[in-house]
């Protein structure tokens, strides 16, 4: 959420935010009711220090004095109710409105409407050649006993699958390799709930734009897509010890996204499903852009450097305006080479938000001087599965029908250092 202050003074650089990022947002009523919510509050203030003057007259008043005091703050009363009632209608709609409220981009974001659009900044990798038939990871998988899709379907339904033997070693192995490296690297393990109050949603920006996309269970609670709503939440209405920035979290949890809008895409296999899991990377910074764009970078690398000690071909691309989340300043993709797909498909995303999250969750700290300051918020993909297995055993796929493990993941796998037939 942006400040008002900031969207009164900014409002054609918000404006074109929204333009950008293909948010509709009615900004003139936002103004209109903003003004209409300042003299509502100016008139129910006004009015409850009459009442305080008044209850204070009264203790001292007359018998006689005090019938008349009585009569006024009767009348005095209604007035203020029919206030407080006009305010919490007015606060209805302004918060409504701030909800949609965008971030502004950062001006190193490229302009464009679709993915398609992303602009290339990074390749790493050589493209490995095949000198046979190329298998796809669904064919891969099903020949060498690492997954049941069809079973999955009947279980789960569209989109449903198992992942047995090797193939939920190999997934295990990658959730070990990835706790020790971002561990490493001073984040501290979290496992957190994928079940979530609609509170954290709207605080990161998921609600109300990608409520189609969340699954809801019962009395306001909704599946996430992420660790990072329940990461966020963890510290909403807090104030954060300064001494404790940057706080750097690695969570784990399942997730769960309807992948509306999708249903032509990626029908079968592990590239999108409802359910997979994923650790997370989260960081709280002091309220400093220049400290933002740091630990934006360091996240990104974090990620690349992942990927690239498991010796799989990606590349990192910048995200167009309207690719841009509600929230987000900026935005990075990793995508890695999926030989059955002669292309590159995405596996991680790193953005970082300024206060737009923590101004909704109220996630404060107090600077040198003792002052109260909103938090900047980053987070970043580390690892997904089972998205990552299918780049992972289409690149190391072998002529004879097995896949070789990257070398880091083999002391994970009970010592296999290949999976076969």
């Amino acid at each position: 959420m942006l400040d008002i202050k900031f969207i009164q003074e900014n409002k054609k650089l918000v404006a074109q935010a929204a333009k950008s990022k293909q948010v509709e947002v009615d900004l003139e009523r936002l103004l209109e009711i903003d003004d209409k919510r300042k003299v509502l509050l100016g008139r129910v203030e006004e009015k409850r220090a009459d009442q305080n003057v008044a209850n204070n007259k009264i203790i001292k008043a007359s018998s006689e004095e005090r019938g008349a005091i009585l009569e006024k703050m009767k009348a005095l009363k209604i007035e203020l109710e029919r206030d407080e009632e006009d305010l919490k209608e007015t606060m209805r709609e302004w918060q409504a409105l701030m909800l949609k409220v965008p971030n502004v981009p950062d001006q190193s974001v490229p302009e464009g409407d679709t993915d398609v659009d992303n602009e290339e900044i990074k390749k790493w990798g050589d493209i490995p050649k095949f000198n046979f038939e190329l298998k796809g990871h669904i064919e891969l998988m099903t020949a060498l006993g690492m997954a049941d899709f069809e079973r999955g379907v009947k279980v789960a339904g569209f989109r449903g699958y198992f992942l047995k033997g090797s193939g939920a070693l190999l997934s295990f192995a990658v959730w070990r390799y990835a706790l020790d490296f971002f561990v490493s690297r001073g984040f501290s393990l979290y496992l957190t709930p994928s079940m979530v109050r609609r509170e954290p949603l709207l605080g990161t920006g998921w609600l109300p734009q990608s409520e189609d996309d969340l699954y809801k269970v019962q009395d306001e609670k909704y599946l996430a897509g992420t660790a990072e709503v329940a990461t966020m939440g963890l510290f909403q209405n807090e104030v954060i010890p300064k001494e404790e920035l940057p706080r750097k979290i690695l969570a784990f949890s399942p997730c769960f996204r309807r992948e509306i809008g999708s249903y032509s895409k990626d029908v079968k296999g592990l590239i999108r499903v409802h359910e997979f899991f994923k650790f997370e990377q989260v960081i709280f910074c002091e309220a400093s852009h220049d400290e933002s764009v740091k630990h934006h970078e360091e996240l990104n690398r974090n990620t690349e450097e992942f990927i690239e000690s498991l010796k799989i071909p990606y590349r990192t691309v910048i995200n167009c305006g309207g690719d841009l989340g509600l929230g987000q300043v900026k935005k990075y993709d990793i995508e890695l080479w999926v030989p059955g797909e002669k292309t590159y498909r995405e596996i991680s995303s790193a953005s970082y938000f300024h206060d737009f999250q923590t101004r909704r969750l109220n996630i404060r700290y107090k600077d040198d001087g003792g002052k109260l300051q909103y938090a900047h918020s980053l987070n970043a993909t580390a690892a997904p599965t089972p998205r990552l297995l299918v780049s992972l055993v289409e690149n190391f796929q072998q002529i004879d029908g097995s896949v070789k493990i990257p070398e880091v993941l083999v002391p994970y796998m009970n010592g296999l250092s290949s999976i076969v037939r």
